[in-house]
């Protein structure tokens, strides 16, 4: 039986007919991918545009993960803001990978003009403040960008202002970036496909990898055939199960959870949101919203940190909804779905090779839409012989969580709820 994707407002409106054959027996290629969401498309589609023989494996449709599921924002820098990377890591190493994020988030526009991808891409983006203590220190650092970063796109934002841009005056201020943004996520990985398979990659659907066999030459053992290959991209995320311990001990799995209201004129003149813009807010438990093509609001919030979804999805985020949008408590919500991601203890990706012919990317810890794409093609330079920029990220470090892979849930829950209760005092 073949796979289709779960349902979601985006599984809805993006090309159902869009599809690849699972892999038939045994096969050779260069280098063999795991994983169809942003990371593993990117590289199968910069290898093949080199012209490397490549062979990518998804265990559901491309995009059925988190790049497929996820709040569609294109945020700037890094998942950990630039002040946190000056103090952990010396203002060189934070100047770098502020460097780094602008040529991710340029990356995201290139590919979808280049090969004319209809991701939806819209301009402008808030970060939200939700409590007054935090103002002075939100708004320093729109400063901090503006002169250490040179990054004027930034600016600050009243309350007032913030209130009637986004429709809510549950908000103390904000930061506004023009050059942030949102789209389609899943249209954007459906698109990253079609580009990677004219290139001349291969890309299976419903295979689902089960092992990677150690040897000279790693064989990717899936339920469908295995690939012998010279090289093996680990680009599953979250989503690994077993196939490599070291990179799931350093990338934990968690569940967030969106909705889609009803259309209500969002995005458009009169409506929510008029000038079409995301919102993400100063929440460790990140709520995030934005205005659909269609004119819903599609609202991310809450996250569950075991494989069990909520009983009734639905309800579970719209309380989290009218916590900002108290009006909207009448509204239908017409979809609500859960989706898994991955982060890494420190927020920063784990980007690397773990071992010879072996590279991993996981944990983009919520960065996913501008580092993950990023992500596919520095390791798709590194195969070619230019590892610099993935020798930047394979530096930063990435520890293991407490405990292992086995015991590594509790010391999350117990973390995480600490920080959930952080944003509710």
């Amino acid at each position: 039986m073949t796979a289709a994707h779960a349902p979601s407002w985006y599984a809805e409106t993006a090309d159902p007919s869009l599809a690849f054959a699972p892999l038939d027996g045994d096969r050779k290629a260069h280098v063999a991918i795991v994983g169809g969401g942003f990371t593993g498309l990117s590289a199968a589609l910069h290898l093949a545009e080199a012209g490397i023989e490549t062979v990518l494996v998804e265990a559901g449709k491309v995009g059925s993960g988190a790049s497929g599921r996820n709040g569609g924002q294109l945020h700037t820098g890094q998942r950990r803001d630039q002040e946190w990377l000056e103090r952990r890591l010396g203002r060189p190493a934070a100047h770098e990978l502020w460097n780094l994020a602008e040529e991710a988030k340029a990356l995201v526009h290139e590919l979808i003009a280049r090969h004319d991808i209809d991701a939806e891409w819209r301009p402008g983006l808030v970060e939200a403040v939700h409590k007054r203590r935090l103002v002075a220190e939100e708004r320093a650092y729109v400063d901090h960008l503006n002169t250490d970063y040179g990054y004027e796109p930034a600016e600050w934002i009243e309350p007032e202002r913030l209130a009637a841009m986004i429709g809510s005056n549950a908000y103390f201020g904000g930061r506004y970036d023009r050059t942030a943004g949102h789209l389609h996520p899943l249209k954007f990985a459906q698109g990253l496909a079609r580009a990677a398979a004219r290139a001349g990659a291969s890309i299976h659907e419903n295979t689902t990898a089960i092992r990677l066999d150690p040897g000279i030459k790693p064989a990717l053992v899936t339920k469908r055939g295995t690939i012998h290959a010279d090289i093996v991209v680990l680009a599953g995320n979250g989503l690994l199960d077993g196939i490599d311990e070291e990179t799931e001990t350093r990338a934990m799995p968690i569940k967030n959870y969106i909705l889609t209201t009803e259309p209500i004129g969002a995005g458009r003149p009169g409506g929510l949101i008029p000038g079409g813009e995301a919102v993400s807010d100063s929440r460790f438990v990140v709520y995030y919203w934005r205005p659909t093509g269609d004119g819903r609001i599609l609202f991310g919030g809450g996250e569950t940190y075991s494989r069990q979804d909520p009983a009734d999805i639905f309800a579970f985020v719209r309380r989290h909804l009218l916590k900002v949008y108290p009006s909207l408590a009448a509204t239908r919500i017409d979809h609500a779905w859960g989706g898994t991601l991955a982060v890494t203890v420190n927020r920063l990706p784990f980007l690397r090779r773990i071992r010879p012919g072996i590279y991993a990317a996981s944990g983009y810890s919520g960065q996913g839409v501008a580092l993950a794409p990023f992500g596919g093609k520095i390791i798709a330079e590194a195969i070619l012989g230019n590892p610099g920029r993935l020798d930047s990220f394979a530096a930063l470090p990435c520890p293991r969580f407490p405990g292992g892979k086995l015991l590594r849930w509790p010391a999350l829950v117990a973390g995480m709820s600490w920080y959930a209760l952080r944003d509710r005092i």
